[in-house]
């Protein structure tokens, strides 16, 4: 776990790869959770907050390196619409990140030494409308809209001391300008990660201009893609790579499709750990999978790497 003698996950990132988890609410429904509500797996921290310990513990038993916490679809509005207000909104938050902890040192307790880190998610704007529009973007918002959209609950995260925030499948380059303003001044280190189709970002605009703007924001350690198709993920490394010359973080999907309509995956899985050697010849240092990527993947994954 982590402890005020383990390395920062920066200072590993240039020591060798880094391996992240895999689908929270995959995990979670795998156990047995109904995640039909539109606070999807950010529900349980307020009903089953144990749940999401156990799914964490289950990556880190599995060779995971880095949790992402269950509070990608939490923000104080969509917390709001369920009747919390903002003070229990704001526990919260904080407590996605202490559940990851306890996961750590659960895994520690079960025999694991290796260094444990927590990534605090902050999913897109998207994310809190649950209609699907994370897969899209270009929500009709400026970047000043946004960013004061997600400042406050990257305030609450970051005073929970993650090891990172993981300003994660962001799928339009105006937002990621938001949040890479929202970070500024903060004191933790972030990663931003895009959701792509191709060499683009999911609203269409080249993955060269989106990545350009975090080259040369000191808060950011790493850049890339998640929630996207596997196939998409080597061309995006490189251009993250080339652009900004940081290390680059990837974690994509099964290669399944969302349908926001059914709110269900459909589609064939492509995901397969023996991508994985592609995407660290072309600079990939944090790997891991995203929905639908349980953690028999990560352990294949973590096997490859090591």
């Amino acid at each position: 776990m982590t402890s005020d003698t383990s390395p920062s996950l920066a200072d590993a990132l240039a020591a060798g790869t880094i391996v992240l988890d895999g689908g929270m609410s995959n995990q979670l429904e795998s156990a047995g959770h109904d995640l039909s509500d539109e606070l999807w797996s950010a529900r349980l921290l307020a009903e089953r907050p144990e749940a999401v310990t156990e799914a964490h513990l289950a990556y880190f038993l599995s060779g995971a390196d880095v949790a992402i916490t269950a509070s990608y679809q939490a923000t104080f509005e969509g917390f709001a619409k369920r009747g919390i207000g903002h003070e229990e909104a704001a526990r919260l938050l904080a407590l996605s990140v202490d559940l990851a902890r306890a996961a750590a040192r659960q895994a520690g307790d079960a025999g694991v030494e290796r260094p444990l880190w927590v990534a605090a998610s902050v999913g897109p704007y998207g994310a809190m409308l649950a209609d699907g529009s994370e897969y899209r973007g270009r929500y009709g918002l400026g970047v000043d809209e946004l960013e004061r959209f997600h400042r406050p609950r990257i305030e609450v995260l970051a005073a929970a001391a993650p090891d990172v925030l993981a300003l994660e499948t962001v799928p339009d380059a105006g937002e990621g300008a938001a949040l890479l303003r929202a970070v500024r001044g903060l004191g933790v280190p972030a990663w931003l990660s895009y959701s792509v189709d191709g060499r683009h970002t999911r609203a269409g605009q080249p993955l060269e201009d989106a990545f350009a703007a975090a080259a040369d924001v000191d808060e950011v350690i790493a850049v890339g893609v998640n929630c996207c198709a596997p196939e998409d993920v080597e061309a995006a490394v490189e251009i993250a790579a080339r652009v900004t010359g940081k290390p680059v973080v990837v974690y994509p999907n099964s290669g399944e499709a969302w349908d926001a309509r059914a709110r269900a995956w459909t589609g064939a899985t492509t995901f397969g750990a023996g991508q994985v050697k592609a995407w660290q010849r072309a600079g990939a240092r944090l790997i891991g999978g995203c929905c639908r990527v349980g953690p028999e993947a990560i352990a294949a994954i973590t096997s490859g790497v090591r």
